[in-house]
């Protein structure tokens, strides 16, 4: 569990009587000079040396007349697609000490403000003997609006958390503590299959991909909420290291694969946000948890593997493992009738060749979430970004000796992968995010390292209601 920015809040109620917090102004350019006039001769001298006019990333110390600093100022320039995320940013730079937002530009999301700034004190130190404490905000005394804010930042913690930590402490049975953790804390109904009981209850693809490694494959499944409630359906591909299999990686390659997990982690962190702040779901997660490893029983190129489905699949590839645990996951996932279901996987370079980074592509089998996430996804600054379920693409994916291949060649591969991971699905609705998991330099509210990319989105889609929705069109 996460155990590093929930200490960056502190409610109203709770603050020591004799703390003084340190007020946090934003303005915006065109508005720095009326702001200004409220400032006292010595600090607008101030501010006029260190050259602050309220540009975007700006910020200001102002001194009192006995030093000490009191307020501090930050800009947003006045177009600024940053916006919120800038308060994590400056959180990020300030030492530590209680702080309270002041004035800020009247269309500013106050509760995302309060995100970014827990996003930006996010530090991973489980390694690390010196800690730091993070600046704390103080948030007013609203139960609702404080957990929702205290759930979004835990969830993001857990899931930088668990991406971060080397797989030598977050193999698949460490993985599987977290989500037994996680669903006891909600009082989730959790079930695990490990080893070679995979291949006595049908998931013969999480088996195959897992059983190399010296811990156990496993799909763990917890459930959660009033079952009248509409069945949503979690996947997470939790991959706690990758080799590439027969099919190894380069050194520069297998570099950053402890975060090969990462789809799991997203699925932990959406979990937790639905049932942290009790929305009216019933919760299913699944996560696929294997180690891509290597040892005289790995599976190999050209090996024909058998799918809880039904459908073969023909290794073309085995570094394109991914979409095999998921393909079982979702199989499962299926056989309850979910209303929807959302995978989240770290599972091509090519989203990463099309989008960068930071933004990852949504597939979706249906067109009526499609603007709704994405429209929750540009207001929370989550961005994601819809790609084309393409069937004419599913070519690349025939093989001659098995109802498919497990890869498709060098084009496209983003979207191939989608498509297979489609063949099982059938006809539920049905969402999949591959997604990156890393941010590689810092950016205001996202520290360098593990990150989370589109849970937010999906939350806030979620919330106002997206479950109702006519997801059969």
């Amino acid at each position: 569990m996460p155990h590093t920015s929930p200490m960056s809040f502190i409610h109203h109620k709770d603050l020591p009587s004799e703390a003084v917090p340190v007020v946090v102004d934003v303005v915006l350019t065109s508005n720095w000079a009326r702001y200004a006039e409220g400032l006292t001769e010595a600090q607008r001298v101030f501010s006029d040396a260190q050259v602050f006019t309220g540009g975007a990333g700006q910020s200001l110390r102002l001194p009192e007349a006995n030093g000490r600093i009191k307020r501090v100022v930050l800009g947003l320039g006045d177009t600024d697609d940053a916006g919120e995320m800038r308060l994590g940013a400056l959180a990020a730079s300030l030492p530590s000490g209680y702080y309270r937002f002041g004035a800020l530009p009247h269309d500013m999301n106050v509760v995302l403000a309060a995100i970014s700034w827990g996003m930006g004190t996010y530090r991973f130190e489980r390694y690390l003997s010196d800690k730091t404490k993070p600046p704390v905000l103080v948030l007013e005394d609203d139960n609702a609006v404080s957990a929702e804010i205290l759930a979004s930042v835990e969830a993001t913690a857990l899931c930088r958390d668990l991406i971060n930590t080397p797989a030598s402490d977050m193999g698949p049975i460490a993985l599987e503590k977290v989500a037994t953790k996680l669903a006891h804390k909600f009082g989730a109904e959790i079930i695990s299959v490990v080893g070679d009981d995979l291949l006595e209850q049908n998931y013969p693809m999480i088996h195959a991909v897992g059983r190399a490694a010296h811990e156990a494959p496993r799909l763990v499944e917890f459930e959660w909420g009033d079952p009248s409630h509409p069945r949503l359906a979690i996947v997470g591909k939790g991959i706690t290291f990758d080799t590439g299999g027969v099919n190894m990686k380069s050194a520069t390659g297998a570099r950053l694969m402890k975060k090969d997990m990462g789809g799991a982690a997203h699925a932990l962190a959406l979990s937790h946000l639905i049932m942290a702040t009790n929305l009216p779901i019933r919760l299913h997660c699944l996560l696929a948890i294997a180690e891509n490893a290597v040892s005289a029983n790995a599976y190999r190129p050209g090996d024909i593997l058998q799918s809880r489905l039904g459908l073969t699949v023909e290794i073309d590839n085995t570094d394109a493992e991914g979409r095999l645990v998921l393909g079982d996951a979702l199989t499962k996932a299926t056989e309850s009738d979910p209303v929807l279901m959302i995978d989240f996987a770290t599972l091509t370079g090519a989203a990463r060749v099309a989008l960068g980074p930071h933004i990852p592509p949504m597939f979706c089998n249906r067109k009526a979430p499609v603007d709704g996430v994405a429209r929750h996804g540009f207001v929370q600054r989550d961005p994601v970004w819809n790609m084309p379920l393409w069937q004419p693409y599913n070519s690349m994916l025939s093989s001659p000796i098995a109802s498919m291949k497990n890869a498709g060649g060098g084009f496209a591969g983003s979207i191939t992968a989608a498509l297979f991971l489609e063949r099982f699905v059938k006809n539920t609705p049905w969402m999949h995010f591959d997604t990156y998991g890393w941010n590689p330099t810092p950016r205001p509210g996202h520290p360098k390292g593990g990150d989370m990319y589109g849970v937010r989105a999906v939350y806030a889609w979620l919330k106002a209601g997206g479950l109702n929705a006519r997801l059969s069109d």
